[in-house]
C-alpha cells in the first residue's frame, strides 16, 4: 500500500515556512517577529538579536530593544539598517527603538502582492510534492509492489491532499492580506 503521510508532511512544511515568512513581514504595529531573520556579529559569532538583547513592545507602534551588554547597542543598530527591515533605528546610547511607521495605501498593496507571490511559490512546492508522490506511487507500481487499483487510490489521496492543503495556503494568504489591509 502507497504510504502518504511522509508527502504530506512535506506539503504541511511548506505551509509552515510559508507562515514563518509571513511573520516578518510588518504590518504597521510592532512585532519582534520582524527581527528573526537579523543576525548581529557577537564576539565573531552570527546571534540573533534576541540572542543579544530583550526585545519588548512599548506600545503598539514601538519596539525597544535593551542588549544585555552596552557594546552591543552599535552593532544591533548596525544589522537593522543593513536589513531589509525598512525602518530606521534610533539609539540613545542604552538601547535601540524601532518605531513602526503606518503603511501607506501605495506600500499595503505592494505588501499584498508579495504575499500573493509567496503564496503561489508555496502552491508550487505544494505540486512538486505532489508530483514527486505520483512519480513514487507509479515507480511501486511498475515494481508491482502495487495494484493498478492501488495506483489509482494513491494519485487519488494525492490529489485530495493537495486540494486541501493548496485551499490552506489561500486561507493564509488572505488572512495575511486581511491583516495587512487594516488600518
Amino acid at each position: 500500500m502507497f504510504n502518504m503521510k511522509p508527502f504530506e508532511e512535506k506539503m504541511k512544511k511548506s505551509i509552515s515556512v510559508l507562515e514563518e515568512d509571513f511573520a516578518t513581514i510588518r504590518v504597521g504595529r510592532a512585532s519582534a517577529k520582524v527581527l528573526d531573520k537579523i543576525t548581529v556579529s557577537y564576539y565573531g559569532s552570527p546571534t540573533s538579536i534576541d540572542g543579544v538583547a530583550t526585545i519588548k513592545a512599548s506600545d503598539a507602534r514601538t519596539l525597544v530593544i535593551t542588549p544585555w551588554e552596552a557594546n552591543m547597542v552599535k552593532e544591533i543598530e548596525k544589522a537593522i539598517l543593513a536589513s531589509d527591515v525598512g525602518i530606521t533605528p534610533t539609539n540613545d546610547g542604552k538601547c535601540v527603538r524601532l518605531v513602526f511607521p503606518a503603511l501607506t495605501e501605495e506600500r499595503r498593496k505592494e505588501l499584498t502582492k508579495k504575499t500573493a507571490k509567496m503564496g503561489e511559490d508555496c502552491k508550487v512546492a505544494i505540486r512538486n510534492i505532489r508530483r514527486e508522490a505520483n512519480d513514487a506511487a507509479k515507480a511501486m507500481k511498475k515494481n508491482s509492489e502495487i495494484t493498478e487499483d492501488d495506483l489509482k487510490t494513491a494519485e487519488k489521496n494525492i490529489q485530495d491532499v493537495t486540494d486541501k492543503l493548496i485551499k490552506e495556503v489561500d486561507a493564509v494568504v488572505a488572512r495575511k492580506d486581511k491583516e495587512i489591509m487594516e488600518i
